[in-house]
């Protein structure tokens, strides 16, 4: 018999059904001579009813007899159904119990492979029994003896959705599960039961707390302003250190130093020198694969008595830009030692005591093209305030004198210059159009090249800037043309867009009805006339104390004080009214209260603009030398801004695979070509890394390993301009990956560079305490129950009357069980001791 659901209860068959007259008459005849037989004694009624009814109950019990009475019941057939016996093989089981000499682990190989209550061979006599282990994933095994407890994640959700897919459409009975609970692949603790049996969990470990450190969640928070620096605030949970000082340090990866020396080229990254690589150790249990002594920044912090987290916040400025690693330990004060000889370690483990952190600066140069109508005092305080910033570069073109054509000269059909120079040398067209055009000055360009016609008329030109700075320059500056190539530069290009404020800026620049009128965060149309303010004050709007780069203090207070310091400005460009969806950073106040926008920013399709309505701005810097650093920074902080998040041509984006318990990374490069369009026909290839490993833990990193492992990247089916590759960490450490972008033919267009952090013991080991409530919580969802490690005889001995796939019926003769004549015979001597108690006959 087949079914699903559950055991059906037994039920009693009469097979001597021939004997039912017969026991009935029998039963008659001596309910009549018990009546007679107890209708004169001297008892009372109660006594004489009482015994009547036990010597009625006896004789009953024995002519049932008669009938031939069976249990019918329903089993698991023998031999018909699947049984899987699960066994978690990660090491997170190599933890030892307080007061146990075993580890939760050789506890586990004992009790599957020294079956001393027999209840595996219970099991296999009922059962076909298939036996699994699994950490990052599920596999089968012929013998539980193979254990060895060093899987680097315990995918639990994995390994019953394997199960589940192997006996799709088989007759599976249940799953005994031997596990701690603590899954690395459930993030949010819960569990797809689909397709599953009854799964009975058998929980390893105790609940005691045992003497640890552990890390619980790291968050960084970082920006590339000067006053924002990376912060680091992680969760620590202490158990066995009550009252002790526990130190969180930041250590900075000496690997750092080379990395850093990646520069850029042609607006991609490109390597233009490294230090010589400190060697990897090959020792197991090294303390470290690169040195990394320097201690960034420490805090020390006292554990609670109650067992709440600590929760330490530390923040430091990384001293190089890009890709920076750096390793958070936590630890006793009076055990920092450990992590140098683990030896001496009282911890239950030092694998949840550090991790490696990863820090993304981002890298320049950051090319940003200034543009002016005049020379003026702007550009002198801007250029020196972004020397300081060794990753902006501001090439620049300042016209010097307008355009002013004072003759129309009248020659040769088609001829537009002056006829009285024909004949003088041979004349380009380029020279020719020189005569009536702007004079401009080129500065801090890379070559002699670099916007020599001017301001640029391509997107290939135009797109290798970052950002674009207009300063006191009318809109008939520049063609129509070139408006629309702005305007796509930055909503397509997704580059960055300001312009200051001056006497031919915004609606004196009659910027309105023009493509960069038209991505201004302003409206400049319809401009009330009124007489600008003048002695206007500078304050930040709600908005603006929300951006760290609009801040140039650490806190609240500083800032105050700073603005109300600061000069009146004399300059104000008036405009109607802000823009639907744009912000205003800081406002400016009149002598009267009254509020004036002074720099208002907006998302414009892939990029950012922004107006600065002031025009004087550099009147700040004159006023003290404290002022002047002020103006610096918060150029510095703006243009740092303007090209945060630009994007470039080759573009490097680490993403973790979806539930994959090895933690493999997806490795995404997108190339574009000039133009900023994909590039489908490049050749992408990857250098991988490792930078750090983890102090005071055993490694498998063999002699050579220092060397980058080479990968190629395929280019994606579903997305062009993408290539993507797959790498599976193998090592607990940080991760520095290289892309090399080479063209159809060979040459090399650029680079780009990440970096990760790869940890799978920080899940592993995130709680030393089983899962219990997680275990529960699958037992009860797929109809199976948590069994006691002591049970598991017990257990096994009750699973065939358990429901099944595949039953079959049974029945076992009632009538030869002794506890029934036993009823029997207890029945009659209670009745004759009540008469003998009671004086009867």
């Amino acid at each position: 018999m087949e079914g699903c659901g559950p055991m059906s209860l037994a039920t009693i068959i009469f097979s001597g059904r021939d004997w039912l007259l017969p026991a009935a008459g029998l039963l008659v005849a001596a309910l009549v001579i018990l009546f007679f037989a107890y209708r004169s004694g001297g008892a009372g009624r109660a006594i004489h009813s009482l015994c009547i009814a036990l010597k009625i109950l006896g004789l009953i019990a024995l002519l049932i007899c008669l009938l031939e009475p069976r249990w019918l019941r329903q089993r698991a057939r023998p031999g018909a159904n699947f049984f899987a016996v699960v066994a978690d093989n990660s090491q997170g089981l190599q933890i030892k119990d307080r007061g146990e000499p075993k580890s939760r682990g050789e506890q586990l190989r004992e009790t599957l492979t020294l079956d001393k209550a027999g209840w595996f061979a219970r099991l296999n006599d009922d059962f076909q029994v298939r036996r699994y282990a699994f950490d990052s994933r599920l596999q089968a095994t012929r013998d539980f003896s193979e254990l060895q407890f060093d899987g680097r994640s315990t995918a639990l959700g994995g390994a019953l959705r394997s199960l589940a897919e192997r006996f799709q459409n088989q007759p599976i009975a249940g799953v005994l599960l031997f596990t701690d609970g603590n899954a690395t692949d459930l993030p949010d603790g819960s569990l797809d039961v689909k397709g599953l049996p009854p799964v009975y969990p058998i929980v390893i470990g105790r609940d005691d707390a045992i003497k640890d450190v552990a890390v619980q969640k790291v968050a960084v928070t970082q920006s590339a302003f000067e006053d924002a620096p990376v912060s680091v605030q992680a969760d620590v949970q202490t158990a066995g250190y009550a009252g002790e000082k526990i130190v969180a340090q930041l250590l900075e990866v000496a690997a750092n130093s080379a990395v850093s020396e990646v520069e850029a080229k042609s607006g991609d990254l490109k390597k233009k020198s490294s230090k010589p690589e400190a060697k990897l150790s090959t020792k197991p249990g090294a303390a470290s694969a690169i040195s990394e002594n320097k201690v960034v920044i420490e805090q020390t912090l006292t554990a609670p008595r109650n067992g709440d987290p600590l929760s330490f916040h530390l923040q430091f400025r990384p001293e190089h830009s890009g890709v920076s690693f750096y390793r958070l330990r936590v630890s006793a004060q009076a055990e920092l030692e450990q992590f140098k000889k683990p030896e001496l370690s009282t911890e239950a483990t030092l694998a949840n005591n550090q991790r490696v952190l990863v820090v993304d600066r981002g890298r320049g140069p950051y090319r940003v093209l200034y543009v002016a109508g005049r020379p003026n005092w702007e550009y002198k305080f801007l250029h020196r305030a972004v020397e300081e910033d060794d990753q902006i570069e501001l090439p620049a073109i300042i016209r010097i004198a307008k355009r002013e054509p004072k003759f129309e000269f009248r020659g040769r059909v088609g001829e537009s210059s002056n006829p009285l120079f024909r004949g003088f040398g041979n004349q380009s067209k380029e020279e020719i159009e020189r005569y009536d055009q702007p004079v401009l000055k080129r500065l801090n360009t890379q070559d002699d090249l670099e916007l020599r016609g001017g301001f640029p008329k391509t997107a290939e030109e135009l797109y290798a800037y970052h950002a674009i700075i207009l300063d006191d320059l009318e809109a008939e500056f520049f063609t129509h043309e070139q408006m629309t190539l702005v305007q796509k530069f930055v909503s397509e290009r997704g580059g960055g867009f300001l312009m200051l404020g001056g006497a031919e800026s915004l609606h004196e620049g009659k910027y309105e009805r023009t493509p960069i009128g038209d991505m201004l965060p302003v409206y400049v149309d319809r401009v009330p006339e009124a007489k600008p303010p003048e002695l206007v004050r500078l304050s930040l709007t709600r908005e603006g104390w929300l951006q760290p780069w609009a801040r140039l203090r650490n806190n609240e207070s500083d800032e105050k004080t700073r603005i109300d310091e600061m000069p009146p400005f004399l300059v104000m460009n008036a405009v109607r009214e802000l823009k639907p969806g744009a912000s205003v950073i800081a406002n400016v106040a009149d002598r009267d209260g009254k509020n004036f926008p002074a720099l208002a920013v907006q998302r414009f399709g892939r990029g950012r603009s922004a107006a600065m309505m002031i025009g004087d701005l550099w009147h700040w810097g004159l006023h003290d030398a404290e002022s002047h650093r002020d103006m610096d920074k918060a150029w510095r902080q703006m243009v740092r801004w303007l090209v945060a998040d630009v994007p470039r041509r080759i573009e490097m984006q680490v993403e973790p695979t979806p539930g994959d318990a090895n933690q493999a990374m997806r490795l995404q490069v997108r190339v574009r070509d000039k133009t900023f369009q994909p590039l489908d026909n490049a050749a992408v290839s990857l250098s991988v890394r490792i930078l750090g490993l983890a102090e005071g833990v055993a490694t498998n990193r063999v002699a050579g390993a220092a060397s980058a492992i080479r990968l190629n990247a395929d280019a994606s089916p579903s997305e062009p301009g993408l290539y993507e590759a797959t790498f599976i960490p193998r090592e607990t450490g940080g991760y520095h990956v290289e892309a090399t972008v080479t063209n159809s033919v060979g040459a090399e267009l650029g680079s780009a560079e990440a970096g990760w952090s790869s940890d799978p013991a920080a899940e592993e080991f995130r709680s030393l305490r089983p899962n219990r409530a997680l275990l529960e919580s699958l037992a009860k969802k797929t109809g199976g129950e948590v069994i006691a490690l002591n049970r598991l005889a017990e257990f096994t001995q009750s699973l065939p009357k358990r429901s099944a796939p595949i039953t079959e019926s049974w029945s076992e003769p009632i009538w030869h069980r002794a506890d029934v004549f036993l009823f029997a015979l207890g029945c009659f001597i209670c009745e004759w001791g009540l008469r003998r108690w009671k004086g009867m006959a």
